[in-house]
Formats: C-alpha cells, structure tokens, sequence
C-alpha cells in the first residue's frame, strides 16, 4: 500500500520482541528512503514537519506506534491474509489481489515469488 504494510510475521524471542523488530525496521528503512530522497526538498519538509511534535527529533518518517495482533489459529490466519490481500482492491488500486505487485497475493495465488520471500507452507498449504 503507498502509505502503509501489512506483514504477517512469526517472532523468536530469542531475537526479539515484535517491538524490537518494528524499531529496527523502521529506523533503518527511514534512513535510506530519507538518504534516497535527500535532494528532494519538498519531501524533506514534509519530514521536518512531521517531526516538529516530537523534541528528540528533526525528521520523521514512521509513525510512532504500530498495531499489531497475535494469530491464534489456522482460520485467524487466513482471515487476515484474506483482508491483507484485499486491502489493495478495497483501496481501489487494482481490480485483483494477485494483481498488486507488493503482496504475498501474488505468492499463494499465482506461485510467483520474484518480488516477496513468502513461506507459504506455513498457512497449512502448499501451491504447485
């Protein structure tokens, strides 16, 4: 999605919490899209202001939170990867799941793997 993700993630604690890895991933992606955008003053103030309401601060990216929600079950699974892959459509940015290049839509659907690393065997099935 162009202004978020969505991700399904299975977490080791002895790597870290779900917390470590969003603050990591956060602070590392926002360094290189902010260096890649670096010569793009309209998307630095953009930064900038979005920063101004925190003190420790002089450019944000991320938002300070996430949400996030603990799979239970084989049908919690498939129902948030059912609104995860639809999320897209619903937007309004293409007519199909499978048809957005950035979703794992692609991987269990059309078993095309080139854009996103997917275990797709961990949803209890396996497409040939």
């Amino acid at each position: 999605m162009p202004s978020h993700f969505h991700w399904v993630v299975e977490v080791d604690p002895q790597f870290g919490t779900i917390s470590d890895i969003m603050r990591d991933l956060k602070r590392n992606s926002a360094k290189e899209i902010m260096a890649f955008l670096e010569n793009k003053i309209n998307y630095q103030k953009i930064f900038q202001k979005e920063a101004m309401i925190y003190r420790d601060q002089y450019k944000k990216f991320w938002m300070k939170r996430f949400d996030d929600e603990v799979i239970r079950n084989e049908k919690m699974l498939w129902k948030i990867l059912r609104y995860i892959h639809n999320n897209p459509v619903e937007a309004g940015l293409v007519n199909r799941p499978e048809d957005y290049i950035y979703s794992s839509a692609r991987n269990y659907i059309l078993n095309d793997h080139s854009r996103l690393d997917v275990d797709i065997k961990i949803a209890g099935i396996e497409f040939r």
